[in-house]
């Protein structure tokens, strides 16, 4: 009995230490366990970045060699930090910081000590890394920005966090993701996937070859190159049209909806963040809470529309048959509601039809285009909700479903959005400001540039994208099937001819362009702030939306530019000049370009912190630019241009 017990015993131990066996070299070598075994170093080959191309081939974003020194905690052994510290140029502080948060992070697993070393300095380290044990340098690639402009449009790259690290198994401490505009957006694509190479470790420690002869080892694949639909030419004149100035241009090929120039001003150059200074660089623009280069406003700048919205209460007034094209409606310097007046720039009598309203900018004419909508069923409550349908079905009020890292709804109210202001009784004189795009009424200025090529279309438009072209893919069918507005596409013409009659004869007649039927809409709004507690006026917005030619319209765009006074002042002078631009490719109304060179609105951005009054009706001398400044401007144009003075 014993002698068969001793034996089941010895069976027993023995197919357990089989199974262990098996379990170590057949099933245990499976590369995702390779990960979790201590005895194999796992070094990572990262991909090059796809490049990002405009839509005209001109390479944008490359790449350019760098150098990580990695650390192993726990294989760290002492060591000269005076030396070393030197070597990479930092201090001993930066050194125990630095190796607490790699130990936090793991002992035993690589992370990043000092990234991003330059081939220089790189070169100098190298020949005595052998001396710091736990230590060792990695090569990846960088971006490398072939242009200073369009930062907020390409975007960049930084370390990855914790919160994505956790969230997304792919990324380890050290790796790079992109943080903003396109590399953000295409992160996927432009990353290409990792390799990695399993090396084997003795028991001292030391490497000694591939793990099973690099069975397991897998090559990087390197990111796809992108072609986005900015044209750098355009967007490069475009920014310097906004220098000393903030606000937005989008600037949209109707017959697509793609991107053609997408400005945020003020801007910096995409150089800075790059390198070792990138974490300072992103520091100091993050905490820049007054002028806010961080901030894209093209996109997330949520203002009220103004008067470029009277074109959509134009439209609206059409399809529901409260008003036709023909019919007058008489102003007398404004239009009178209860005991409320709300001003109007018409003489005193004036008879304005849709086409004459839009061209004069009519407040009387609209509120009552309003206020017969809202009524037109005799409920308000169910009138507005026909008016938000219509205007909400131009993408207005709601994110676009666009390929835009970031964005903002804006906001076109309805019935359910009053309730809490006026539960029970509801008129339509309560929200008259929407008649001239005040009030509750916001958008972003990419939502007025989709407003402007849906009207440019005739009834239609494509989301909005900055993508153009993905190697060896397809583009979404988000983004090549058109959206079609509730407005029926006979109402558009006469809007339209109201639009060109703006460039004719009406607001902006002072910014005609040779050649080239430009229909648009000027726009002032109503700017306030809360400074010291107390809600202040400041000096109005200046808004402008536009498209062009008339028929087989090229170009819509919409520009908006804080405190910029009145419409035609300085966003219709952008607006005009970014058309001939994009049509006609050289610049005739040199008058005006060299107006917007000349002239800032810097001091204007001052007032609020220098307690120098506002000029609310705008009419005060504008602050011109040192002369120093104008002709370096004008010389970067000179360069753009191609062109000598």
């Amino acid at each position: 009995m014993r002698q068969l017990l001793l034996f089941i015993s010895v069976i027993t131990v023995g197919i357990l230490f089989i199974s262990r066996l098996f379990y170590l070299q057949i099933y245990k070598t499976d590369a995702n366990n390779l990960f979790e075994d201590n005895a194999i170093r796992k070094v990572y080959d990262y991909p090059k970045r796809g490049f990002v191309y405009d839509r005209n081939g001109k390479l944008l974003v490359a790449n350019q060699p760098t150098y990580d020194v990695m650390i192993i905690p726990r294989e760290v052994k002492p060591l000269d930090t005076t030396e070393f510290c030197k070597l990479l140029k930092i201090t001993k502080e930066d050194f125990n910081r630095k190796y607490n948060k790699a130990y936090n992070y793991s002992p035993r697993l690589p992370s990043p000590f000092v990234p991003q070393l330059s081939k220089e300095d790189y070169a100098v380290l190298q020949e005595k890394m052998r001396k710091f044990e736990g230590f060792y340098i990695q090569k990846r690639s960088l971006r490398d920005y072939q242009t200073t402009i369009g930062a907020n449009v390409l975007g960049d790259i930084g370390e990855v966090n914790y919160a994505t690290i956790n969230k997304n198994p792919y990324y380890r401490m050290g790796d790079l993701i992109g943080k903003q505009g396109v590399e953000a957006s295409y992160e996927e694509i432009l990353r290409g996937t990792k390799g990695i190479k399993f090396i084997q470790k003795d028991r001292f420690n030391r490497n000694i070859g591939p793990y099973k002869d690099g069975k397991f080892d897998t090559i990087p694949e390197q990111g796809k190159d992108i072609t986005i639909t900015i044209d750098a030419q355009l967007q490069a004149y475009g920014e310097l049209l906004m220098k000393n100035k903030r606000g937005g241009v989008i600037a949209l090929e109707p017959k697509t909806g793609e991107i053609l120039a997408m400005v945020a001003a003020p801007t910096y150059d995409p150089n800075i963040l790059v390198g070792r200074n990138r974490s300072k660089n992103f520091t100091k623009l993050y905490n820049d809470s007054i002028a806010k280069p961080l901030f894209n406003r093209s996109l997330q700048g949520v203002y009220e529309p103004g008067s470029p919205f009277k074109l959509m209460n134009a439209l609206i007034a059409l399809q529901e048959g409260v008003m036709d094209e023909n019919e007058h409606v008489t102003c007398y310097k404004g239009y009178k509601y209860g005991n409320r007046f709300m001003k109007c720039h018409c003489n005193y009598g004036t008879r304005n039809n849709m086409v004459t309203g839009i061209q004069r900018s009519c407040n009387a004419y609209f509120a009552t285009a309003y206020r017969k909508i809202l009524d037109k069923t005799g409920n308000a409550s169910q009138g507005i909700d026909t008016w938000s349908k219509h205007a909400k079905s131009f993408g207005l009020g709601n994110f676009l479903n666009n390929d835009l890292y970031v964005g903002q709804k804006g906001r076109i109210p309805d019935r359910d959005y009053y309730k809490h202001i006026y539960p029970n009784t509801f008129y339509s004189t309560y929200t008259i400001s929407n008649a001239i795009g005040q009030g509750e009424v916001a958008t972003t200025p990419i939502q007025l540039a989709n407003m402007a090529a849906a009207i440019a279309n005739r009834g239609y438009f494509y989301t909005p994208h900055i993508i153009k072209h993905i190697e060896d893919e397809t583009l979404p069918e988000n983004f090549t099937k058109p959206k079609f507005t509730t407005i029926n596409r006979e109402h558009f013409e006469p809007v339209i001819d109201g639009m060109l009659a703006v460039y004719e004869k009406g607001t902006a007649a002072s910014l005609q362009v040779k050649d080239i039927d430009i229909c648009g809409k000027t726009g002032t709004v109503e700017n306030f702030a809360i400074i010291d507690s107390v809600k202040t006026q400041l000096t109005d917005h200046s808004i402008f939306v536009a498209f062009a030619p008339k028929d087989n319209p090229k170009i819509a765009i919409a520009v908006f530019v804080e405190n910029g006074y009145w419409g035609s002042r300085f966003a219709g002078k952008v607006a005009s000049l970014m058309i001939e631009k994009h049509i006609k490719g050289e610049i005739t109304r040199t008058d005006l370009e060299d107006w917007l060179l000349r002239h800032t609105l810097e001091d204007e951005y001052a007032k609020p912190y220098s307690g120098e009054p506002f000029k609310i009706n705008g009419y005060t001398t504008l602050q011109t630019v040192d002369e120093k400044i104008y002709w370096q401007l004008k010389q970067k144009l000179n360069l753009l241009n191609n062109t000598e003075d």
